[in-house]
């Protein structure tokens, strides 16, 4: 990210990590010196429901503004079926980006590279084969730092350490072998 500011909206499911992964942002920005929040936005609170979270980093100033974010710069999307049902781009800055956790190649997304930025990983692969579970809040993590590069991906090690305990090492894994999959699309010019 270019700019001083960054506003970030997590989409996902309950039980998915979205409000998890907002926390663990904000935690590592925090650590780089940065100033940092993460806060969730609930509608019905239950497993599967539709949930997101959000983040503000801001390098150098503090943040002041505790409102809800309308126009993020970015949109991190844990679960797929919610590109259609949620409107994730409402609200997109153009030239955003737009990191989907899906099986579809980077090519799939015609209509959105358009308009944003847009990276791509099979989250869901990568954590079963990593955990053992489905839950890919920390394997977007590193989709994430890959698509933005707005934090460094080792200053996630202690908020995930500290987060999951014993488990921590697997996280890490899934995170780190997310950052180096994640395929990044740039803009189209003239589209």
């Amino acid at each position: 990210m270019k700019s001083e500011l960054a506003e970030l909206r997590w989409h996902g499911r309950g039980g998915q990590g979205a409000v998890t992964s907002a926390e663990l942002v904000a935690q590592a920005a925090i650590s780089e010196g940065k100033y940092a929040q993460g806060f969730p936005s609930f509608g019905p609170e239950r497993r599967g429901a539709p949930v997101m979270a959000f983040n503000r980093i801001n390098a150098s100033n503090p943040i002041r503004n505790r409102a809800g974010i309308t126009n993020p710069d970015a949109v991190i999307v844990l679960d797929p079926s919610l590109i259609e049902i949620a409107r994730v781009t409402s609200g997109l800055k153009q030239g955003g980006t737009i990191v989907i956790n899906t099986t579809k190649p980077l090519d799939s997304f015609p209509e959105l590279s358009k308009h944003w930025r847009v990276a791509v990983i099979d989250a869901n692969l990568i954590a079963r084969e990593e955990l053992g579970v489905p839950i890919v809040n920390t394997t977007m993590l590193g989709a994430l730092i890959k698509a933005l590069g707005i934090i460094d991906l080792e200053s996630m090690t202690d908020p995930v350490n500290h987060r999951f305990g014993k488990i921590a090492a697997k996280n890490l894994k899934a995170m780190k072998r997310a950052f180096e999959e994640t395929r990044v699309k740039e803009l189209e010019t003239g589209g």
